[in-house]
């Protein structure tokens, strides 16, 4: 990839996750109060990546599949996606390590992926 180059952020989690469930676990309070320093960290993160960030994109909600056979609804890992733009595929995955989608929130990881051009446009 060249210098400033675009990457997909994805964000995963499940909802059967033992991450989900130890959340799910915990009191009611003490999920408010966790919830609370997520978003702060979340925050935070944004702040220090604003520069990067192209789309901040957000959360996902329920999914629909398109395809030959129709439209129906489905069921996947993906809850959220950002845009950054970084000078290496290296540096825009250290813009996501220790990340508070899965360091303080039951995420369980985020995938990364340059966008690249369209061919012949």
């Amino acid at each position: 990839m060249s210098d400033d180059s675009t990457y997909l952020a994805i964000y995963l989690g499940t909802m059967d996750s033992p991450k989900v469930a130890a959340w799910n676990a915990m009191p009611e309070a003490e999920q408010k109060a966790k919830g609370r320093e997520g978003l702060a960290a979340w925050h935070a993160w944004v702040e220090t990546h604003k520069d990067a960030i192209v789309v901040m994109g957000g959360p996902l909600g329920k999914t629909k599949k398109i395809g030959p056979a129709g439209i129906e609804d489905i069921s996947n890992g993906l809850s959220g996606f950002t845009v950054v733009r970084a000078a290496s595929f290296e540096a825009a995955a250290r813009m996501f390590e220790d990340h508070p989608h899965f360091a303080l929130f039951p995420g369980d990881s985020v995938e990364l992926m340059p966008v690249l051009p369209v061919p012949g446009m």
